[in-house]
């Protein structure tokens, strides 16, 4: 157990992020996505949409590499959710858990899901639009998340 602080109460709960790390742990830029083209084209995609999400590029890229994930899935689901942490809270640019989920930094956020897409049974294994389906299974929602990948950068 673990006590987390919210509003100056104390909250008994477990926590089951898979990795806790906080910005200072996790470099600005990965020395491996320094000359990533991506690490720009992330960048600019948010900044054009003035989001903060912006700020973490390289962390979407570590960790949908990491995870062997598509890297414009999580810049997209978390421009969906939270239009790049415009409305995230507790750290949380992804909605995960309905919008309940805390993580300790939003780069911990973005490993975390990262790491559940890719290990969960209810998501690893599943081509995109069934894991789109079962993070949301609203029928549009695999449609705006396919439309910013997208805009983020073409099919590969």
């Amino acid at each position: 157990m673990m006590k987390l602080i919210t509003s100056g109460l104390f909250v008994a709960g477990m926590v089951t992020v898979p990795v806790a790390l906080s910005p200072r742990q996790m470099p600005a830029a990965a020395p491996e996505h320094r000359n990533d083209p991506r690490l720009e084209t992330l960048r600019t995609f948010f900044r054009n949409a003035d989001c903060p999400a912006e700020e973490y590029a390289a962390a979407f890229l570590e960790a949908s590499d990491h995870n062997e994930l598509d890297w414009r899935l999580l810049p997209s689901l978390s421009f969906i959710e939270s239009t790049g942490g415009k409305s995230g809270h507790h750290n949380n640019l992804f909605g995960w858990d309905s919008g309940r989920a805390q993580f300790p930094s939003p780069v911990a956020g973005i490993h975390a899901v990262g790491y559940r897409l890719s290990h969960s049974d209810l998501y690893k294994d599943k081509e995109l639009d069934k894991l789109l389906a079962t993070y949301n299974p609203n029928v549009e929602y695999g449609r705006k998340v396919k439309s910013v990948m997208r805009r983020i950068a073409p099919s590969e």
